[in-house]
């Protein structure tokens, strides 16, 4: 029999529900004033900004650099953590026709091979000389004339409208075939004419020509692009960091290995076991389609805004190895398809205590998305030679399969009009979607944070008692 929960000592038994202890819910629960309730199915918060150890080699759930913009995040690190956090210089390499080459492409190519280089360049130009003839035609009323853009680069002076032709458009042909369009369709899983180009504003650079021929002939510029550099535990992996977060978090109850059944929006309950919550709002933090399938009786329009919701599992490999790598380089990313891998990170390189001494920790985030066998193992670990990211397979200590099922939201062209759909009525209920994967987006850790921080007040601000009308 299910049980409405016990009224509080306020005699106000409605609370803010948080679904999801990862850093946005933790941050929800760190800034709200009011009550609230934390549920989270795992044994211990952290959510993907996790960090798991074996034979004292430990692993984030691959990546998990802190890039800081925002003061009042920097304050609340820095207060958190003194003296416990060391500032990284990224160094972030593409590995490509057998070399390194400094990220991003495409305004690195020096060291390329001189005939990828020349195609890349005579791409760009290409690529400047069509957006000028834009430009002008835009500006004298007219279109410009046939063929004054790379094939596949949409047409006139209308925008691009798929991260095909937007590579097209900003990079040409020769940068967009021999990193941008292979690589991120290895990323997402599906080819870069079904992404919109919405997307990719803050996290895809945008040099200009001086800046790519710069690049080209050795003179490269400054480090580009919104992750330069970044912060990191001296000790204990990123869960160090996800840790001292947690001992802000007061005024509510904690729930680890609890999950929703349902969500009953329209009795403002969540149920879970032989319980009923009754909710002030929600912070839904749990994957979005997870939210949906726990949600009763939804409006016919939201259910079929959830059906076209698309996302990529990540299998990847926590590598260890006896010996530290050759290489110096924080990670890669890998666009050729003869790899079986499309990024690869080595966490000792950025802190040497995530391996015992002298040894390195890797992930390796594979571009198949069906199990890892013993054969595709030893496929990686060739590949990772090849690399220069580890001494050869001889070395590899373990390598361990694992898997995140939502991984990387896929920008598709029917991702805006279902999102703008689904927050809408989630939302007129007081149910709020946030972090990566409740806000169905793509991000760094630094904005879990601050959207639990912002939901925070935005429910602090609410009117106290039952719903309104």
């Amino acid at each position: 029999m299910v049980k409405a929960l016990d009224l509080d000592v306020t005699g106000d038994a409605r609370k803010t529900v948080i679904l999801g202890g990862g850093l946005t819910g933790i941050s929800a629960a760190v800034h709200l004033r009011s009550p609230w309730v934390l549920l989270e199915k795992e044994a211990r918060l952290g959510g993907h900004a996790r960090t798991d150890e074996r034979e004292g080699y430990r692993f984030d759930k691959t990546g998990h650099w802190l890039h800081l913009r925002d003061p009042a995040v920097k304050q609340l690190v820095a207060d958190l953590l003194p003296g416990q956090m060391q500032a990284v210089a990224r160094k972030a390499r593409i590995f490509s026709h057998g070399v390194l080459t400094r990220y991003p492409f495409q305004a690195n190519l020096h060291g390329l091979p001189p005939d990828v280089i020349k195609e890349c360049l005579v791409g760009v130009v290409e690529a400047r000389i069509a957006e000028a003839r834009r430009a002008e035609a835009a500006q004298h009323g007219g279109a410009p004339a046939a063929g004054a853009g790379p094939a596949g680069a949409g047409s006139g002076d209308s925008p691009p409208t798929n991260f095909e032709e937007y590579c097209l458009r900003h990079f040409g042909a020769g940068i967009s075939k021999h990193f941008m369009i292979p690589y991120n369709e290895r990323i997402w899983g599906v080819p870069p004419r079904e992404i919109t180009a919405d997307w990719c504003q803050r996290f895809v650079p945008l040099p200009n020509l001086d800046q790519v021929i710069a690049g080209a002939v050795g003179a490269g510029p400054p480090e580009l692009g919104y992750n330069v550099s970044f912060l990191y535990p001296k000790q204990g992996g990123i869960e160090t960091f996800t840790r001292a977060l947690q001992t802000r978090m007061s005024g509510g109850d904690v729930r680890t290995a609890t999950s929703p059944d349902a969500i009953d929006w329209k009795r403002r309950e969540i149920v879970v076991g032989g319980e009923r919550i009754p909710y002030r709002a929600v912070v839904a933090t749990i994957p979005l389609p997870e939210l949906l399938r726990r949600m009763p009786e939804l409006p016919a329009s939201v259910a079929e805004a959830a059906s076209r919701l698309r996302c990529t599992t990540l299998r990847y490999l926590n590598v260890a190895t006896r010996s530290a790598p050759a290489a110096d380089w924080h990670w890669i990313y890998v666009p050729e398809r003869r790899y079986p891998f499309y990024r690869v990170g080595i966490f000792t390189n950025a802190m040497a205590s995530m391996a015992p001494p002298g040894g390195s920790s890797l992930y390796v985030e594979l571009a198949d998305r069906a199990p890892v066998t013993e054969s595709s193992v030893r496929d990686v670990l060739n590949g990772l030679t090849e690399a220069g990211a580890i001494r050869g397979p001889e070395d590899v200590v373990f390598a361990e399969p694992k898997e995140i099922q939502y991984a990387y939201v896929v920008f598709d062209h029917h991702y805006y009009a279902s999102t703008t759909e689904i927050f809408r009525f989630l939302e007129a209920n007081d149910i709020y979607p946030r972090g990566r994967y409740g806000a169905w987006t793509y991000n760094a850790m630094e904005d879990c944070v601050i959207a639990g921080r912002e939901v925070a007040a935005t429910i602090d601000a609410l009117p106290a008692g039952p719903k309104r009308s």
